[in-house]
């Protein structure tokens, strides 16, 4: 699915059909434009529609940057074939609205789920990401295409963990007039250097993106932060961003190498290529699964195996839970979840005991095995209870986000175990 973002025009009323196409939701709206879901008689299959606000806008300058940015996708159509691109199928106008017909992507998501300090992916997962984007990208560069605007909201996560980069709405295209949108375009935490300062671009400045979106998604924090725009972009070019250990502990000296090269400030000493890039990922990679598959892995993955919890999973499937979750040690008194937090995580003590407590009266305890976090189940709920270590306690806490990405298998195996162990709580039969 392509999502839009939500503020700006009003929506307007959703049409019953545009083109060939019958329209079956709007799924996102913006400043120029709106997306829908639709179905293709042709080809009988689902897609989703971009229509630019051209004509009904009440903005004259945003009418026609939406114009301009139709007919750079419109150009697209067909153009850029890669599993890692969202593909453009068609493009046309009927009663004066502008509209680009792409693939829908069923409960994908964007990256922007990643970026949040207390949800990030695993290392290795981003590693995979950025070097399927950066080979995307790579082709897109051979092509004289330019996005100009990678950002973590720009990349989609599909449901099998694959990649789409997305929305070429502002892309350079050689030698293409109608590509040329006046004024900085793009998103700035994300632009590079040459970008913010109005020169010509090169795809190193989609390497830099790249680089931007790569740090975040290791920290949980964008490269440049400031106050102001003239301020973020002043940093952007002339300042250095904190060295990514020092944010996340852990990080491969030559993950963090990978990183720095792609922000540096003069383009010719980035990579010299989305290729070039890719390759020094794959290395990382290869060093990074060597060392997953080191002494403490399968230590956990044992210890897994015998939780009564997890003795309905296969073993590709404890694996999977392993990626999706932290293997976190408590204290005596340590607080896990706080009674009132938003909290969508779930959580499976491995070893030791755990108070259960609500308005500090004890409710009870659990043990080895028993699982708590319910609320990670409704988005936004609030937990209705807290859980305190009540001796040093080993505790699994899988991110509800992360285990999305899991196999359709697994994530059906742990809600059925998940579930059931609540209900036999509720039966009186868990917590002592």
């Amino acid at each position: 699915m392509v999502q839009a973002a939500t503020t700006g025009a009003a929506p307007l009323p959703v049409p019953d059909r545009i083109g060939k196409y019958a329209i079956v939701n709007e799924v996102g709206h913006g400043t120029t434009g709106t997306v829908y879901l639709a179905h293709d008689p042709d080809f009988r299959r689902d897609v989703a529609i971009k229509v630019y606000n051209v004509v009904s806008d009440d903005d004259a300058q945003r009418a026609r940057i939406a114009r301009k940015m139709f007919f750079n996708e419109a150009r697209m159509v067909g153009m850029l074939q890669h599993p890692n691109i969202l593909p453009i199928f068609d493009a046309g106008e009927e009663g004066g609205k502008y509209y680009v017909v792409m693939e829908h992507v069923q409960r994908a998501r964007t990256l922007e789920a990643y970026c949040r300090p207390d949800n990030l992916l695993h290392v290795e997962d981003v590693v995979k990401i950025v070097f399927k984007s950066a080979r995307a990208l790579h082709y897109a560069h051979r092509r004289g295409v330019i996005h100009r605007d990678v950002k973590p909201s720009n990349i989609m996560l599909t449901n099998d963990n694959d990649v789409r980069i997305i929305d070429f709405g502002i892309a350079l295209l050689a030698d293409a007039d109608v590509s040329k949108i006046e004024g900085i375009a793009g998103s700035p935490s994300y632009m590079s250097p040459e970008q913010v300062q109005g020169h010509e671009l090169t795809p190193a400045s989609d390497l830099y993106s790249l680089g931007a979106v790569m740090y975040e998604l290791l920290t949980g924090f964008r490269p440049f932060r400031a106050s102001s725009l003239a301020k973020l972009l002043n940093q952007i070019t002339y300042s250095t961003p904190a060295p990514i250990h020092t944010l996340r502990a852990g990080i491969p000296e030559e993950l963090e190498e990978v990183v720095a090269i792609a922000l540096q400030k003069d383009p010719a000493r980035r990579h010299a290529s989305g290729a070039v890039m890719a390759e020094h990922l794959t290395r990382v990679y290869q060093a990074l699964k060597a060392q997953w598959d080191g002494t403490d892995r399968p230590d956990r993955f044992d210890t897994l195996r015998r939780l009564s919890f997890f003795h309905d999973f296969s073993h590709a499937e404890i694996r999977e839970i392993l990626r999706a979750s932290e293997w976190r040690e408590y204290g005596w008194g340590d607080e896990i979840v706080r009674e009132g937090d938003a909290d969508d995580r779930f959580y499976v003590v491995v070893a030791g005991r755990v108070r259960v407590e609500r308005h500090g009266r004890l409710l009870g305890h659990l043990r080895d095995g028993d699982c708590f976090g319910e609320t990670g189940y409704v988005a936004g709920a609030r937990s209705t209870a807290g859980i305190r270590a009540d001796e040093a306690v080993t505790i699994l806490s899988v991110s509800a986000t992360l285990l999305e990405q899991a196999s359709a298998e697994c994530q059906l195996r742990f809600n059925k175990v998940f579930l059931r162990a609540l209900i036999r709580r509720l039966q009186g039969a868990g917590a002592g």
